[in-house]
């Protein structure tokens, strides 16, 4: 390739570094990869793969040591004239760049698959967190809510904790709609005073029996120490109305466990009956975008230590292979950026032909 026409080698390595981390979908460094060998090079041997996608979700930290440390997600092989280091990074780059297209192209508002646990409740099994899991707030005139057992301070929290469709899930928003009891004088709508959320992982392995699970379940066994919260959001407000309130997190957050844990802070409502204050909710639903078949995560301890494991045969995996290897004919963002960046430069327009005539070769 002439140099004239690769801004990479033009530039020099920290001006072209910040040139491409102004990109923010990995899928374009793969596309990067098909431009040329210098190209694909330059991507792998600065691990920009893994740094872009550390920087869209700062939870991959917990798994990059297993990855590059461990080796356990594939043998490191050395190639004739290779060296297992150069090995390592171009794996690396592959594991990084399928991750990224790992995630469901489309958002599920239905990311919980069942409940774990509750801090307390009122009366098992008619107001159990199971029933936080239907939309409506009755089934069959029977209302269907979760409530929290009655307290005389109205500044005790309650939990629920879910579990997710995946292991690795990346969550944008959680809705919460508190229960308004319209068989009580008044109607009154037993809301907290505001609502935070955790995201995590479980010390212990939750494949247990459907017996076991259910004694747990009623007698309140799971405690938050049983659980490992990689990210905590803010404090939200909550409206004391019987509506489906929307929780935007202030960036999307990759749950690395598929653990969720709501937190209902604070009471407002007291019972006429009784005179202590309760917490009640109708439904729980979870925004995001778990990532496919492809990866898994295996937790090692409690220090948040996990093995990543993906499965490169699946056909999205494949489609990114296919570009590392220069094989897909995909058009290039990149080849447009380039030919603008170097008629700034002066050097006039560059051919398709002159950035693609050495493939990458990974």
């Amino acid at each position: 390739m002439d140099n004239r026409g690769d801004f990479i080698q033009r530039l020099g390595l920290d001006i072209s570094i910040n040139i491409l981390n102004l990109l923010d979908d990995p899928s374009d460094l793969v596309r990067a990869c098909a431009v040329s060998r210098s190209w694909s090079r330059f991507v792998i041997e600065n691990s920009l793969c893994k740094q872009l996608c550390l920087k869209l979700f700062p939870e991959l930290s917990s798994v990059t040591h297993v990855i590059e440390v461990e080796n356990l997600i594939e043998p490191v092989k050395v190639s004739a004239g290779g060296s297992p280091e150069w090995e390592r990074l171009k794996r690396d780059n592959r594991v990084y760049a399928f991750f990224a297209r790992g995630l469901t192209p489309l958002i599920k508002k239905d990311c919980i698959i069942e409940p774990i646990s509750a801090s307390s409740t009122d009366n098992y099994p008619d107001e159990s967190i199971r029933n936080t899991l239907e939309p409506e707030d009755g089934i069959e005139f029977r209302a269907s809510y979760w409530s929290s057992k009655g307290k005389s301070d109205p500044n005790v929290p309650e939990i629920l904790t879910y579990k997710l469709v995946a292991q690795l899930c990346v969550v944008t928003e959680i809705q919460v709609q508190p229960f308004q009891a319209y068989f009580q004088y008044g109607f009154p709508i037993y809301s907290s005073k505001a609502v935070r959320f955790r995201l995590g992982y479980s010390r212990h392995p939750l494949e247990l029996d459907d017996h076991i699970r259910e004694d747990m379940l009623i007698h309140h066994r799971w405690s938050d120490n049983d659980f490992i919260w990689t990210y905590t959001s803010p404090e939200f407000p909550v409206a004391q109305e019987n509506e489906l309130q929307k929780f935007k997190l202030p960036e999307a957050v990759l749950c690395i466990g598929g653990i969720l844990q709501v937190e209902l802070l604070g009471r407002v409502q007291r019972q006429e009956m009784d005179g202590l204050y309760y917490i009640c909710v109708s439904h729980v639903q979870v925004v995001g975008r778990p990532l496919s078949s492809p990866f898994d995560i295996d937790m090692l301890d409690s220090s948040g230590k996990c093995t990543l494991k993906y499965n490169p045969k699946t056909p999205c995996c494949q489609s990114v292979a296919q570009l590392l290897e220069g094989e897909a004919d995909t058009p290039s963002r990149l080849r447009t950026f380039t030919t603008r960046l170097l008629q700034l430069l002066g050097n006039g327009p560059v051919g398709n032909n002159e950035l693609d005539e050495e493939p990458p070769v990974l």
